[in-house]
């Protein structure tokens, strides 16, 4: 390798002091001025191997490394020179900024300093000023309150003495006007702190409004009088008078019209004496038997004309008089009743056209109803505090109430809104008493009609149509008997009290099922008993029903309310999965009940076949036993006839099935010879086919057995009682096929079993399609093998 040249050495020389010249770095090597002296050489040592290489001709290329170098390192000082000419003069502009800002800011905090200084000073002089003001304003306010607490005594005063004067001369409407004036005068001093201004407005008010009150109520009474009111009897005549009857109906109009008038005071008079009597402790819960808020008091012509009914009430009804007993609650209920009756066309014809013309919103029949039956609820709770401790009383009153709320709505046409007497039942001492009475009484009617003496046969044996379920006496009247308590509690106000009388049906459902179990343990030695066989349709008769109450709108409804309102008596113990369900209404709140009834009905009908199955395997066994080998053919015979053997099996069957037939209800007894059908379709396929080979004439004989005797005893239940025979039935086809079939399908069996077949490409059909068209579906290929080896008419045997 030739030496360097020294032009190329000096242009070399160059390039290093440009590289390692701290103040023109390049743009390649200006990270590396950072670091140490060992680094930059490292620097340089790469730099230059990778721009020369380690051919020392390539240094003639040096000249341009070294413009290139150049230009770069003007770019970068142009750039730099161009951000250090515009940076200072906007970082100067915004220090400019900013000192002005901090000047601004001094100025203003000095001269908040100063005003506040002022102001300080200023209100330090004015202050006595001020407290000498607010003296005067307060004694200003004190005489202004003074004169307006005089001008509305004065008021109050001239209000008293215009009722006074209007009474004297007889103008009741001015008086009427006047006392309501005084009423919402009352209304308008309810939330100042006068109260012994309000005491007296209020005492003077009541005064004024009892007398015009008595004075209207004599008045209207006598016309009342005149008109036969109260009405206790059925009317028998027109109820407008003959004499003066024009004059009679107008002073009714009158007199109804001016007591109306006066009903904003009479509400207010009667809320005050409620007011003074009741006083509700604080934070007090609303009990469920709270009856719904009426929306306005009795209407005040209404309430005078359930006077003489209220004391004709109380002086029946109360006391020491015979007809206030406690075991009779239907007296005083029914009177009620009559009397609604008897006042309606009253009512209809006198009060309602004078309230309508008076623009009144009011029903006078509603109303009317509304007044009795305040009565009614005084005594109703009065009554029922007083018959805790009698079971037989109670549970009479309970159902005379529940039959008055009937009444009451559907003869009556009293809403449904209004309140009547359940609410009084939902009280926690009196619902509790009520359930723990209803389970009390359930139980022993359970004993008794599971010990009666017909307990365990139908009472409809006798007609066939209507002894479908062939219930017994024991579970209809079970069911019937939790019909009545849902009956009793669907008309309940209080969805949960309703929860509670469902909780206590599923109680009783469940302490029936035991009790059924009970006497079943005990009839189990002989499940073909009747009375085995009465438990078991008892069994599927509850589970039935019970799976249409399910479905019911009810208790749909109850099952809503139940999770809406988490009821923990009847979805205690269920996940949250269940309880999803109920929701969607995808279960019902009897799941529970009908999974255990169905697992007690398919314990005892396994019970059942298993018996009769056990029966009829041993009547089997001579028939299994038969000499089927040496039967001679079909054609032999004169005429095919039931194998001696078979009879004693075909006779069972058939006495069997006759006898479920007739003590099994139609579901019971579908599913009880259909498992028998099957049982003994496995009985007959291992015990007798399987166990046996077989002659041409045996097979005939067993096709003959099976299709024109066994078959048929099961042919009066259902149109193709083979297809409960499968293994059977293709059995006897197999064995009858013709000698040349049959070598055919085995060889096609046979060839199946090779591994390895391909049938699609040998075009011979699958072992499957050819038993398909023979009719066999049940049995495998494996299976059929068996059984024709089974056969001994086979060439050459």
């Amino acid at each position: 390798m030739a030496a360097p040249t020294a032009a190329a050495e000096q242009m070399m020389k160059k390039v290093t002091d440009n590289l390692l010249d701290p103040v023109n770095p390049t743009s390649q090597g200006s990270e590396c001025f950072s670091a140490d002296s060992g680094t930059r050489q490292d620097y340089l040592v790469d730099f230059l191997e990778k721009e020369v290489g380690s051919d020392l001709k390539s240094l003639t290329n040096v000249g341009d490394l070294l413009e290139k170098l150049r230009e770069e390192n003007s770019v970068l000082e142009e750039q730099v020179l161009t951000v250090s000419s515009s940076v200072p003069p906007k970082v100067s502009a915004a220090l400019s900024a900013a000192e002005e800002a901090a000047c601004s800011l001094e100025d203003l905090l000095q001269r908040e300093r100063l005003i506040s200084n002022k102001l300080h000073q200023h209100l330090q002089t004015a202050q006595p000023w001020m407290d000498n003001l607010g003296q005067t304003l307060n004694q200003v306010d004190t005489i202004e309150r003074h004169v307006k607490y005089l001008r509305c005594l004065q008021h109050i005063e001239e209000l008293s003495a215009a009722v006074q004067q209007f009474l004297m001369t007889s103008s009741v409407w001015e008086a009427i006007r006047s006392v309501d004036n005084m009423a919402a005068l009352d209304a308008g001093l309810n939330r100042s702190g006068c109260c012994h201004l309000q005491d007296f407005l209020r005492e003077t008010l009541h005064f004024w409004h009892k007398i015009i009150k008595d004075r209207l109520a004599s008045d209207f009474e006598k016309v009342l009088t005149q008109l036969h009111w109260p009405i206790i009897s059925p009317p028998t005549q027109s109820l407008t008078p003959t004499a003066n009857g024009q004059e009679i109906n107008s002073q009714l109009e009158l007199l109804v019209t001016q007591l109306l008038a006066l009903q904003t005071s009479d509400d207010l008079v009667s809320q005050r004496a409620v007011a003074s009597f009741q006083v509700a402790p604080p934070n007090q819960a609303a009990s469920p038997a709270t009856p719904p808020s009426q929306a306005t008091p009795l209407c005040l012509p209404i309430q005078i004309m359930l006077l003489p009914l209220s004391r004709r009430f109380k002086y029946h009804f109360y006391g020491n008089r015979q007809t206030n007993s406690l075991s009779k609650p239907e007296w005083y209920l029914t009177q009620v009743l009559m009397w609604m009756g008897n006042s309606s066309t009253f009512m209809e014809e006198k009060i309602q056209p004078i309230l309508d013309r008076a623009g009144a919103p009011i029903s006078a029949m509603v109303e009317l109803c509304r007044g009795l039956l305040s009565l009614v609820q005084e005594k109703v709770a009065s009554d029922a505090s007083r018959l805790l401790y009698d079971d037989v009383l109670f549970c009479h009153l309970v159902e005379e109430v529940l039959q008055f709320e009937k009444e009451l709505r559907s003869n009556q046409s009293y809403h449904a809104a209004l309140p009547g007497l359940l609410h009084l039942l939902l009280e926690d001492t009196i619902l509790q008493k009520w359930l723990t009475v209803e389970k009390k009484m359930a139980v022993e009617k359970m004993d008794a009609m599971l010990s009666a003496e017909g307990a365990w046969s139908s009472q409809y044996k006798d007609i066939s149509d209507m002894d479908e379920m062939k219930a017994p006496d024991c579970a209809e009247t079970f069911m019937t008997l939790l019909q009545v308590i849902t009956e009793r509690y669907r008309a309940l106000p209080c969805p949960s009290a309703q929860l509670k009388f469902l909780g206590l049906q599923r109680e009783l459902v469940d302490d029936f099922r035991i009790r059924l179990t009970q006497v079943m343990k005990e009839e189990s030695r002989c499940p073909l008993g009747a009375r085995y066989c009465a438990i078991l349709n008892a069994v599927n008769y509850i589970s039935t029903i019970l799976g249409d109450w399910g479905d019911n709108v009810f208790f749909l409804q109850l099952q809503q309310a139940a999770v809406s309102l988490g009821e923990e008596v009847v979805l205690g113990g269920l996940g949250v999965m269940e309880v999803g369900r109920l929701a969607s209404l995808e279960g019902s709140l009897f799941e529970g009940l009908l999974a255990l009834l169905d697992r007690l009905k398919g314990d005892m009908m396994g019970r059942l076949l298993e018996w009769t199955m056990r029966e009829i395997t041993e009547k089997a066994k001579p028939y299994g036993q038969d000499r089927w080998l040496s039967l001679p053919p079909q054609q032999d015979q004169s005429t095919m006839t039931l194998s001696s053997s078979a009879c004693p099996m075909m006779l069972c069957v058939r006495d069997r099935l006759l006898n479920l037939h007739q003590v099994l209800s139609l579901s019971l007894f579908q599913l009880a010879w259909q498992g028998l059908a099957e049982r003994l379709d496995t009985i007959l396929y291992q015990d007798v086919i399987l166990s046996n080979h077989f002659s041409e004439g045996g097979a005939a004989q067993l096709q003959f057995d099976m299709t024109r005797n066994l078959f048929p005893l099961f042919g009066h239940y259902c149109k193709r009682p083979e297809n409960f025979f499968k293994h059977v039935k293709e059995a006897c086809i197999i064995l009858c096929l013709n000698v040349g079939s049959a070598i055919l399908l085995r060889n096609l069996l046979k060839e199946s079993e090779e591994e390895g077949t391909d049938w699609a490409s040998a075009g011979a059909p699958r072992p499957e399609s050819a038993l398909n068209e023979l009719g066999v579906y049940c049995l495998a290929a494996c299976d059929v093998l068996i059984l024709l080896n089974l056969r001994a008419s086979w060439p050459g045997l």
